[in-house]
């Protein structure tokens, strides 16, 4: 999907994990199952952290820095 960016509010779990694979790593290491979920569809980072209550911010910084990770 062209333009895709992963700060986007309406990007699914399951389209993150599609781009960005090394995402699923950063849910891991929270206890987040949310990699092969079958809610994964629906659901977007923000639908997430409210769930396994984690603050937003600090976890999409988490998921850049290991998008930015695997570029270096």
């Amino acid at each position: 999907m062209p333009g895709t960016r992963m700060d986007d509010p309406d990007l699914t779990l399951c389209l993150l994990f599609d781009y960005w694979p090394d995402t699923a790593a950063v849910f891991l290491s929270h206890r987040m199952f949310c990699f092969g979920c079958p809610i994964a569809p629906f659901h977007t980072v923000i639908d997430a952290c409210i769930e396994y209550r984690l603050d937003e911010a600090a976890f999409r910084a988490e998921l850049r820095a290991a998008v930015i990770a695997t570029l270096a």
